[in-house]
């Protein structure tokens, strides 16, 4: 009966494992659908094995050489770091900024290879280029043309060919003869010459006081030669301030009223703080009520002095202020414009005839026949004693 049992079991057994094993089609449908899912396994290449530093990161940095033209090499290059690949060599993004760096250098040696311009600079001149030619070792330099006036705003005042010609015919008299020249803001120049050489006309001209015969004449970017007499009286109002060596002072109006008068006849209110500062540095605080009659030589050119400045002009043009002044009143007058320029950066362009007038001035422009022939910065006594000796005879 055991054994019977056991035969039917062992039957039954073979019967499930039957109905769970499939069957041939089957078994080859799914081992079918297995090769498709499976990815192809390709043969790995062998890798180079490295001997590298203990605790070395897995990947190295090398400092590649950088090939620099001397001319455009640094001073201290900073290390270039690339990396490789574990066989040591170079990766394509390495070999590709090495190609770059070929090219720019090539370029950098093709562009120091060519020659270039020299440029001359000269303190307030518009700069002029030097041909390549003229900058070669052997060639002789070019010469560089004249420079035009500044028109940039540098220049408080410029002429530019400026001619004044008083009769006509035989009895034809050139004042001014082909003047170009600029005077710059803040400065303060001296203008001379012997006698009859034209300062006092050039002086009226680039005050819009007088015409000239051709030229122009700027008072910043203003041509004032384009004006007609109403503009001119404009710009003489309210960018122009001047001091004569007669004075030029109303009889009938007090010092205080002398002094106000150009800004009344602008409308204008005066600064009436810088009004009180000039009039206390001049030291006529207590001969304001005066009038001209009742003033000493020096207390009214002081005057006109204060005059000149109140309205705060652009430039002031000085025809020998100290002419009518003994020595002591003349260095006042003098003094108080050395002041004007340095403290408060006022352009002064004075016509004088004494040496020791033109020292106190930052430059001394020489006049000849209605010439400029030549300019002299910080000027002294010595020296403008000098330079005029060698003009008389000309």
């Amino acid at each position: 009966m055991a054994r019977k049992f056991r035969r039917t079991e062992e039957q039954l057994r073979a019967s499930v494992r039957g109905l769970n094993r499939p069957s041939e089609s089957e078994a080859a449908a799914a081992a079918s659908a297995a090769e498709a899912e499976e990815p192809v396994r390709r043969p790995k290449a062998p890798r180079t094995k490295r001997r590298l530093p203990r605790n070395a990161p897995a990947v190295e940095r090398i400092t590649p050489p950088r090939q620099v033209p001397p001319a455009f090499a640094p001073e201290a290059p900073e290390e270039e770091t690339v990396e490789v690949s574990q066989a040591g060599e170079p990766t394509q993004l390495y070999q590709e900024a090495q190609i770059g760096a070929a090219q720019l250098d090539e370029e950098a040696q093709m562009e120091a290879a060519q020659p270039h311009d020299e440029v001359l600079v000269e303190e307030g001149l518009p700069t002029q280029e030097m041909p390549a030619a003229a900058t070669e070792p052997g060639a002789e330099a070019m010469p560089v043309p004249e420079a035009e006036p500044v028109l940039d705003g540098t220049a408080a005042v410029s002429a530019r060919d400026a001619v004044k010609v008083y009769g006509e015919g035989a009895n034809a008299v050139r004042a001014i003869d082909q003047v170009t020249h600029a005077f710059l803001k803040g400065r303060f120049t001296a203008i001379m010459g012997p006698s009859g050489s034209g300062k006092s006309t050039l002086l009226h001209c680039l005050g819009a006081l007088d015409d000239l015969t051709s030229g122009k004449v700027f008072i910043g970017k203003t041509d004032v030669t384009a004006l007609d007499e109403k503009g001119k009286t404009s710009v003489r109002r309210d960018k122009v301030g001047f001091i004569f060596q007669s004075y030029n002072l109303v009889p009938t109006l007090t010092a205080l009223e002398n002094i106000t008068l150009p800004m009344e006849l602008a409308q204008r209110e005066p600064d009436q703080q810088w009004v009180n500062y000039l009039i206390q540095t001049v030291g006529l605080a207590d001969r304001l009520d005066h009038l001209p009659s009742e003033l000493s030589g020096g207390q009214q050119q002081r005057v006109a002095a204060v005059r000149a400045l109140a309205s705060k002009p652009e430039i002031v043009f000085a025809d020998e202020p100290t002419g009518n002044l003994d020595s002591r009143r003349s260095a006042e007058i003098l003094q108080f414009l050395r002041a004007a320029v340095d403290e408060f950066g006022q352009t002064i362009v004075m016509v004088t005839h004494d040496p020791i007038a033109a020292c106190f001035a930052d430059s001394v422009v020489f006049l000849v026949d209605g010439r400029v022939v030549g300019e002299m910065a910080g000027p002294t006594v010595d020296r403008v004693l000098d330079q005029i000796k060698e003009l008389e005879p000309l």
